[in-house]
């Protein structure tokens, strides 16, 4: 039998390692273009028929036909919005077909039928590609994985049916096949369509993959940690997906106000009609007058105007394992005007290390001890430093010890009994209240962590100081470029909100580029600062992955979660969250949505402008009925069109230059 970590490339490994399966949705497989391009063979068939005079039953079921088929949808779907007491445009546009049929102008009418069935189709071609766009994520998790058995053999199953703690082998060229964890081999994986990384990525026993990215020549053994429902990929298609079934409040407004312009445009048709019957005009230039005006008055092209640039937004950022949760999301990313930043986690990479281990003297507990007590007492803890210290324990090999009555308070600290001992694990100045630092004995310890940009961690035993910890984070390799683009972006530096102790926050402000820092704050005191922030008037950005950013998160104009290393709570609260933990996005996330909103403000503009030239015209001259449905249905696909602009790859606006 051959060893599971056989280098023997497969069938996949001439595959370029960037290229990704793509769903494409074809003309031909939407029904309204199929319904759209019969009613335009039939308009052609008796398009000659007509204009060479020939005999009426020639011509007049082939007319016929073409109204059934381009017009019975619309209408369908106009009757059934009309029993829900709402007028649908659609059905306006049916009525103002029949109106000039029933005047003698069946050509014109056949043209507005297939002019607005043909517009109804390109819209649906365009909804669909925006689909294709983010559920062909999908189609980068292999159909197939090779999952290894516990006497060693191999089995190929389906990708979908692989369990929490399977065994995968990854060959050569192989895509991953869910997310999980290296526990055999080397090698470098492709993670560009998932973290967008230009260059492959090494990997090695313990670090994560992800499923879809792809293996490069070695071959790797993973532990499967997510189900595949749960993968990374398929997070971002769910949510993704979620976020286009919401509306914006911009779309919301447009839809409020689409109904009672409906009514009013319907009244404004009869009067069109009316009045110059009244004064003495024909019927049939009165009419077509009348159907002209509703056409070219119907609010089609601005209703379109906003959803089609921020579901096109949506699904480029989710490309990019930037989650925004609803259209209102990505509405409100480019209104901020101020941004709030995390410590941990956020600005830096949430792994800390203990780099100092400092007793007290006169407390007969030495560096193990120290760290052995410490350690025992933060392992239930989920937060990053208590991940810190127990890694340190466990890296020096030093026995942990049962922990009970565990409690932790965010932004305080850790309690727990400990062999019989009431033991205290956090900040120096949450744990002992009431006396000023310079008091305590470990003041000049932690005053000396601190200036040398450590966050300093007390050890408290039955009610006295045992020792300090000192832990230090580095900054992600983005976080410089990443607050520089955001103050460009919104005029003013970032400010930094910290619950660690004020020397270490400076200290990283300051390498950063940030000048504002509010330290040592309580998770309601973030979320007091920026309702402080509300209340003058700006909209706060908030960035963050703490059970203690979550006040704030749910406080802020607009709130993000680092998607990797963020806490449930955080997540559930965010509006919007950075799935690879890339800081960067951030700032390209709300360029995107400063962009989108622009496209708003573009086709709202070319909306109203063809709306009004074209109603001005029938209203004041003659506006021919073809050339009128020509401009409205052109401004339609015009606006849908446009908005599409940002499903492009070039749309993003990618990483700031570091």
């Amino acid at each position: 039998m051959s060893s599971a970590l056989d280098q023997r490339p497969s069938p996949s490994a001439s595959r370029p390692p960037t290229a990704a399966p793509r769903r494409r949705t074809r003309l031909p497989a939407l029904p309204e273009a199929r319904w759209a391009f019969a009613a335009l063979v039939l308009f052609l068939l008796a398009l000659p028929l007509h204009l060479l005079d020939g005999p009426a039953w020639l011509w007049g079921p082939l007319f016929a036909a073409t109204y059934v088929t381009g017009g019975w949808e619309p209408g369908w779907e106009g009757l059934k919005a009309l029993k829900d007491k709402t007028l649908d445009v659609d059905l306006l546009m049916v009525v103002a077909a029949l109106g000039a049929a029933a005047i003698g102008q069946v050509l014109d009418g056949a043209l507005l039928v297939v002019i607005f069935a043909t517009s109804g189709a390109l819209e649906a071609l365009a909804t669909a590609r925006t689909a294709d766009s983010v559920r062909g994520l999908l189609d980068l998790a292999p159909a197939t994985a090779t999952r290894l058995l516990p006497d060693g053999a191999e089995e190929t199953v389906d990708a979908r049916l692989l369990a929490v703690g399977d065994t995968v082998l990854v060959r050569p060229g192989d895509r991953v096949g869910a997310d999980g964890r290296v526990t055999g081999g080397t090698s470098e994986v492709d993670q560009a369509t998932v973290t967008g990384e230009p260059l492959p990525v090494a990997k090695r026993v313990g670090d994560e993959v992800f499923a879809g990215t792809v293996n490069g020549t070695g071959a790797l053994r993973v532990r499967v940690e997510r189900d595949p429902s749960d993968s990374v990929i398929a997070r971002i298609v769910k949510m993704v997906e979620e976020a286009s079934e919401t509306k914006a409040p911009t779309q919301l407004f447009i839809e409020k106000v689409e109904q009672r312009y409906s009514i009013g445009m319907v009244l404004a048709t009869l009067a069109v009609f009316a009045i110059p019957l009244a004064f003495g005009d024909d019927l049939r230039p009165a009419l077509l007058r009348a159907m002209t005006f509703m056409i070219v008055a119907s609010p089609c092209a601005v209703v379109l105007s906003t959803m089609p640039p921020l579901l096109s937004a949506i699904a480029n950022a989710g490309r990019r394992g930037v989650l925004a949760k609803s259209a209102v999301v990505m509405e409100r990313l480019g209104e901020i005007d101020t941004v709030a930043l995390d410590k941990t986690g956020t600005l830096t990479e949430g792994t800390p290390r203990v780099t100092d281990i400092r007793p007290l003297p006169g407390t007969a507990v030495d560096e193990a001890a120290l760290l052995s007590l410490a350690a025992s007492a933060e392992h239930p803890s989920e937060h990053p430093l208590a991940h810190a210290v127990v890694d340190a324990a466990r890296e020096r090999g030093l026995p942990l010890s049962d922990a009970s009555d565990f409690a932790s308070v965010p932004g305080e600290g850790v309690t727990a009994t400990v062999d019989g001992h009431t033991v205290r694990v956090g900040s120096p100045t949450r744990l002992l209240p009431g006396a000023e630092p310079a008091e305590h004995p470990h003041a000049q310890v932690v005053a000396e962590l601190e200036d040398s940009g450590r966050t300093a961690v007390a050890v408290v035993r039955d009610g006295a100081v045992v020792g300090v910890l000192g832990i230090a984070d580095r900054p992600r390799p983005d976080a410089r470029a990443a607050v520089a683009a955001l103050t460009e972006l919104t005029g003013r530096t970032p400010v930094l909100l910290t619950g660690d102790n004020e020397r270490a926050a400076r200290h990283l402000a300051a390498e950063l580029g940030i000048t504002e820092v509010r330290a040592g704050l309580l998770p309601q005191d973030k979320a007091a600062a920026v309702k402080e922030w509300e209340a003058e008037g700006r909209r706060v950005l908030v960035v963050g992955d703490g059970v203690n950013d979550a006040p704030a998160l749910a406080a802020a104009h607009c709130g993000i979660a680092m998607g990797k290393a963020g806490s449930d709570l955080a997540l559930r609260t965010a509006d919007a969250i950075v799935v690879r933990d890339e800081l960067a996005t951030v700032p390209a996330a709300v360029r995107l949505s400063r962009t989108a909103r622009r496209l708003v403000i573009q086709n709202l503009a070319v909306a109203g402008t063809f709306l009004t030239v074209l109603v001005a015209w029938d209203l004041l001259g003659t506006l021919p009925l073809p050339l009128g449905v020509a401009g409205h249905e052109g401004s339609t696909v015009l606006v849908g069109l446009n908005g599409l602009r940002l499903l492009r790859e070039a749309a993003w606006p990618g990483r700031p230059s570091p």
